[in-house]
């Protein structure tokens, strides 16, 4: 199939490709309750950029979930409304969303891995999207950087670390 655009000519799926990079799936999102156990069971690392904690932890690869799997959570104590914690957690995916390569693609190399990230929001105020897309975008510059720095941390003889 030619749709008159060079980009088709060569590759006619790497539009797909290029639309699925940027989507979110049901299969990276974090929902099962042995999995958020286990992140947030101490052992894994976090560290905060206002108005965003992140918590991470390698665990051994599990092939019913993405490589990259995410949680995002916004306490009903900071925000009393749904309307309001619908935003900041919609506000959250979107970011991550646009800036998931940066993980993706670090973890391209730890195949025996699956990374489990959780996101808290910290504030009690709502702030603007694009504040908080440089926020996160940070944060998961600082979670790859963590991933190169200790490729062998993750996983020791075969349980999660």
């Amino acid at each position: 199939m030619h749709f008159g655009h060079p980009f088709f000519i060569h590759n006619p799926f790497s539009i797909m490709e290029h639309i699925h990079q940027f989507s979110l799936t049901k299969k990276e999102r974090l929902c099962s309750k042995r999995l958020i156990d286990c992140l947030f069971d101490g052992k894994g690392k976090s560290f905060s950029n206002f108005p965003i904690r992140v918590v991470f932890k390698s665990v051994p690869r599990d092939t019913s979930i993405a490589q990259v799997s995410v949680l995002i959570s916004v306490s009903k104590r900071r925000f009393k409304h749904a309307v309001n914690r619908n935003r900041v957690k919609r506000q959250i995916r979107e970011a991550y969303r646009k800036n998931k390569h940066t993980l993706t693609e670090v973890m391209q190399c730890h195949t025996e891995e699956n990374l489990l990230v959780g996101f808290l929001w910290l504030s009690d105020q709502l702030h603007k999207s694009n504040e908080v897309e440089n926020k996160l975008h940070h944060l998961l510059l600082r979670i790859s950087e963590q991933i190169r720095k200790n490729p062998t941390k993750g996983i020791e003889n075969g349980n999660a670390v």
